[in-house]
């Protein structure tokens, strides 16, 4: 785990008031950065570029504190020639977490690393901050440790600021909610009352920008198909429909397919729309129970018509 945590999206603060935890835009964390440092725009965070210094915010599932623990201990962190001063457990509003200080040599310049490992119900969080010994005069000890135990979480971010992070415009939404969207283009959508969902339990929504070249035009059906057919949590597809289709004024293709869930057996219809641009391509994919697929499909199709340029 490198001490530099580098996030995809944009990184543009959610204003707060002063001493109040500002979240980096897209993010439930949230510090009171230590004064001098602002909004960085390349990276999740906060930076001061006059004296080097960087505090990164980066979010993981719960599920991952204890992988965290184990890179950030001693022997993990020597192993990397960071130079640990101390390792200590932290007390925070919110979760459980720990604050590791190291010193490490980058280019000539003795670098003081500070990192917190904090752990929620919902979340990990690591938060990093890089203080070059040029600058610790400018930001000591204390200022460091208060601005990384002030670490908070929201409960969710707020639908507005993640379709802000979004390249494109998503004018309709048809009844479905954002979970997530990045800023590289993915976002996930459903309609129902859980976040974190199997294929049998409500419909949902994928859309991403792949980040590879599609396909020659005599290529794009086989291509839309081996995507289809890797589907995760699925078994049994049975492919109903493929066309060429307009989407968007661009060049697209249409497949759905019926399929199982996997285990629960349940009968489910997907739909995959793949529009094609100058050397990238969106990829649309929707699920949904096939008892209620009528409704979900014209809905699904209100949202894929949506998708404009910003």
């Amino acid at each position: 785990m490198t001490w530099l945590i580098l996030a995809c999206a944009l990184a543009v603060a959610v204003p707060a008031q002063a001493a109040d935890p500002v979240f980096p835009l897209g993010l439930r964390i949230g510090v009171v950065p230590p004064p001098g440092l602002v909004a960085s725009t390349a990276f999740q965070g906060f930076e001061d570029r006059d004296h080097s210094v960087a505090m990164i915010l980066s979010e993981m599932p719960p599920d991952a504190f204890p992988a965290m623990d184990q890179a950030f201990t001693v022997d993990a962190l020597k192993a990397k020639g960071i130079e640990v001063e101390k390792r200590e457990d932290v007390p925070l509003k919110e979760g459980h977490g720990f604050i590791v200080v190291a010193r490490q040599q980058m280019g000539g310049t003795t670098v003081r690393r500070w990192a917190l490992i904090a752990g929620t119900e919902t979340l990990t969080a690591i938060i990093t901050l890089q203080v070059p010994d040029a600058a610790t005069a400018a930001y000591p000890d204390d200022a460091c440790r208060a601005s990384l135990a002030s670490f908070t979480a929201r409960a969710k971010v707020p639908a507005s600021e993640q379709l802000a992070l979004l390249p494109y415009e998503l004018r309709d939404l048809a009844g479905f909610h954002i979970v997530r969207a990045l800023a590289d283009g993915s976002a996930f959508l459903t309609d129902g009352p859980n976040d974190t969902i199997t294929a049998a339990d409500q419909p949902y929504m994928l859309i991403a920008i792949p980040p590879v070249q599609g396909p020659q035009p005599g290529d794009r059906e086989a291509f839309a198909r081996r995507l289809l057919a890797a589907t995760p949590g699925v078994k049994d597809i049975r492919m109903v429909r493929s066309e060429e289709m307009r989407i968007g004024g661009q060049p697209g293709h249409q497949l759905i397919a019926e399929a199982k869930d996997d285990p629960s057996g349940t009968p489910i219809t997907m739909v995959q729309w793949l529009r094609f641009g100058p050397g990238r391509f969106l990829h649309m994919f929707g699920l949904s129970r096939t008892d209620a697929w009528q409704s979900v499909f014209m809905r699904m199709r209100t949202v894929r018509d949506g998708i404009e340029p910003k």
